[in-house]
């Protein structure tokens, strides 16, 4: 059980710090997305290295999704037909992306990260991709428009499965451009996550780079946060929220950059 050992761990001083953090990541996973982005460089600053960090993370993102997608499917906003075609090519993308993200070096996962948080705060920022209002969404039945979106779904999961910090607002750019609303959109990301992240999560386990008592302190205030976030999410939206991670994002990446 060698893979249970992880290369670096938290000191338990900061575990509460974590569950405090997680909360908040939680309802913004719920609400808009890009939880992570506050959860992954937090447990970088607080010590450990960005391969750690990374693997860590996912377990605070697996236990979250648990909660909020079976909440959301109770309120009955988890499209099961786009599921089924969105989660096979994402899972195989998820699991390619893992293998790379655990031989990339630190200081490159550092330098990745920080690009990537910029990028999603202009993604934030332009939103080019406005979802409809309320509605669903038939599945293409045009076979090019199919392909298209399997496709995009490979690649979004190549990306969460490499590094997950924004892989969210890639699956809700596909979600909300195939016609879902955005709750249903939401739902449908969470869902995602959820089918790729245990494999993701094993494979980085495997090579010791998970934390796994720092990663149940995030996921107990990632749990919290996120069954909230469901709620506020069917009742409010979520434009506050966004505003709110966009100056976050910014502010992480540019210490992370440092950092590297």
């Amino acid at each position: 059980m060698d893979w249970l050992v992880p290369q670096a761990t938290l000191e338990p001083g900061s575990w509460a710090a974590l569950a405090a953090v997680g909360f908040v990541a939680g309802i913004v996973n719920a609400l808009a997305g890009g939880g992570s982005v506050i959860t992954l460089p937090t447990l970088i600053f607080l010590g450990l290295p960005a391969g750690v960090a990374n693997g860590t993370n996912r377990i605070a993102i697996l236990i979250q999704n648990v909660g909020a997608v079976r909440s959301f499917n109770r309120h009955g906003r988890l499209d099961w037909d786009w599921l089924k075609l969105a989660a096979p090519p994402a899972v195989v993308g998820a699991v390619i992306g893992m293998w790379i993200a655990i031989n990339t070096g630190d200081a490159d996962l550092q330098r990745v990260l920080a690009v990537m948080m910029l990028i999603i705060a202009v993604w934030m920022v332009w939103n080019p991709v406005p979802p409809p209002l309320d509605g669903t969404a038939p599945l293409p039945t045009r076979p090019w428009r199919r392909a298209a979106f399997i496709v995009g779904f490979f690649g979004a999961g190549l990306y969460g499965g490499f590094i997950q910090a924004g892989s969210g607002f890639i699956l809700l750019a596909l979600a909300t451009t195939a016609g879902l609303d955005y709750i249903r959109s939401n739902a449908l990301k969470l869902a995602l996550i959820l089918c790729f992240t245990p494999l993701a999560l094993i494979g980085f386990a495997t090579q010791g780079l998970v934390d796994w008592a720092s990663g149940l302190a995030l996921a107990a205030g990632n749990l919290t946060g996120a069954l909230i976030g469901v709620r506020i999410a069917v009742r409010k939206g979520s434009a506050w929220v966004r505003r709110l991670v966009v100056v976050l994002v910014v502010v992480f990446a540019v210490v992370l950059w440092s950092r590297a």
